[in-house]
């Protein structure tokens, strides 16, 4: 199992940047991506033991992290998005490389290079690095990896207000039993995926 460390970050100069997502494997609701910058490693040492894959912590822990680096004043967070309505137009693999080049504009700062989780970069005029499992190897990807699920759990929670029945706030979009009974009783509701496989059997008119 790996453990996160600065060792890529280091690996490069200037400004260096982690970038993860959430919610593309979802039936529903928007994908998200974060990125962060650590611009002083050396002020950051407690929080570091709480960073990881977003996927290995608990919920009480990813909470305790999202907001530990939300405080830090020395670390920079963007936050990007691209709705259902973009990702059944342009298809997930586009709309979750979007969200990230959105999250890399909303940054006060500029970085030098960027560490992306997967094997997908988007097209920009900043370096960018891939790195397959990269939330377990890299504390800035994993901390974007916690910023971006938080940031989209609270959403499909949300969501799970104003769309019942579907069980958003405990799945939040993705294909569970509650989800699939919620489809079956009452279709698909307006931020549902109609390009996704699973969904198509119930949309009225096929996509």
């Amino acid at each position: 199992m790996h453990s996160p460390s600065f060792c890529l970050e280091e690996s490069y100069e200037g400004i260096v940047a982690g970038i993860d997502e959430a919610g593309c494997g979802a039936w529903a609701g928007p994908v998200i991506a974060a990125v962060v910058i650590f611009l002083d490693r050396n002020k950051v040492g407690d929080i570091l033991p709480h960073l990881n894959d977003s996927k290995k912590l608990s919920k009480k822990e990813r909470l305790y992290a999202y907001e530990a680096l939300r405080k830090e004043n020395s670390i920079l967070i963007g936050v990007g998005s691209s709705s259902q309505e973009e990702i059944d137009q342009i298809n997930i693999r586009q709309a979750t490389l979007k969200a990230m080049w959105r999250a890399v504009e909303s940054l006060k700062e500029k970085p030098n290079h960027l560490l992306i989780d997967g094997i997908s970069s988007p097209k920009c005029d900043i370096p960018c690095h891939t790195v397959k499992k990269g939330d377990q190897k890299s504390f800035s990807i994993a901390a974007a990896s916690i910023i971006a699920k938080v940031t989209r759990d609270n959403i499909m929670t949300s969501f799970d207000l104003k769309h019942p029945g579907y069980g958003f706030k405990d799945n939040v979009g993705y294909g569970t039993q509650k989800h699939i009974h919620g489809l079956k009783e009452m279709g698909i509701s307006t931020i549902h995926r109609k390009t996704y496989k699973p969904i198509q059997q119930f949309l009225v008119e096929p996509v």
